[in-house]
């Protein structure tokens, strides 16, 4: 995914902030953008989550509170494992 207003060399560099967000669905096959990067998580309800990590390994994070921000790298949230409505926000 390339970053709007990201050049060069920094592309490469771990991220630190995020520059985007989106809200995702739970049952989200893929993330939108992270076919290259993954993202990280924001979790708005408590609950379990289900994800696919950057790295492929899928993992279930359970009892997350709400208002969580997982620093994670994931591609997918999985319906398998995760509570209800999550309102989950990718960041990137």
């Amino acid at each position: 995914m390339a970053a709007g207003g990201i050049q060069g060399n920094q592309m490469k560099e771990a991220r630190v902030f995020g520059h985007h967000a989106i809200e995702i669905v739970e049952s989200a096959t893929q993330i939108t953008g992270t076919t290259e990067r993954g993202c990280c998580l924001y979790v708005g309800e408590a609950g379990d989550v289900t994800v696919t990590m950057e790295s492929g390994a899928s993992v279930q994070f359970r009892g997350v509170n709400a208002g969580t921000f997982l620093p994670i790298l994931i591609t997918h949230v999985t319906n398998e494992g995760t509570s209800g409505d999550m309102k989950l926000v990718a960041i990137f």
